[in-house]
């Protein structure tokens, strides 16, 4: 200490200073990193709201994700082909289509991708866009199995949607059996 400099007294000190001797420039650093981390995660969560999402909402978000099945459907025809090809260069022809096999690979591929997106995270692809997410009765995510035969269901008896247009609480059959919603979410 110089002779210029003025003398605190220990109250002074101990406003200005953590009270555990940390220095204040490692406090700041810490409050700054939490505060960013805090909008990270403000950013990225998704708010489900207790609104039921209505029979429109549903039946576009449907449409959307019988898309995704075709072009996942293609790509596994695609390949197929293209298997084909570097397998058999010279003898190459097309795959035949057969009727049941692509029924069947319709069924597969669209109970998977249903089921594995609703268990994970409640939404498929045309939920994401049309702004919608299926949940339990508690507003949670649904369990692997409840996906599962929640998807056969959606597969197998699609006009069962329609009945969200009927129902005052806006749910389809599938709902109704599994104890399941769809709620508007952003």
């Amino acid at each position: 200490m110089s002779v210029t400099e003025p003398q605190r007294d220990s109250s002074e000190s101990d406003s200005h200073h953590e009270p555990d001797g940390g220095d204040p420039s490692d406090t700041a650093a810490d409050e700054h990193a939490a505060r960013s981390e805090a909008r990270k995660t403000k950013a990225h969560a998704v708010h489900d709201t207790s609104k039921s999402a209505g029979i429109v909402s549903r039946g576009v978000g449907a449409v959307l994700d019988l898309i995704v099945v075709l072009v996942i459907m293609s790509a596994i025809y695609l390949g197929v082909v293209m298997a084909r090809l570097l397998y058999n260069v010279h003898d190459f022809s097309m795959p035949s289509t057969n009727g049941f096999f692509t029924v069947g690979a319709f069924v597969v591929v669209s109970i998977i991708y249903l089921a594995t997106c609703w268990a994970v995270s409640g939404r498929t692809l045309g939920s994401v866009v049309m702004g919608i997410r299926v949940v339990n009765r508690k507003g949670g995510r649904v369990r692997p199995s409840v996906a599962v035969i929640r998807a056969a269901i959606c597969v197998f008896f699609a006009i069962g949607l329609l009945w969200a247009g009927v129902d005052t609480k806006r749910r389809s059959v599938a709902d109704l059996i599994l104890r399941t919603r769809v709620v508007y979410s952003r």
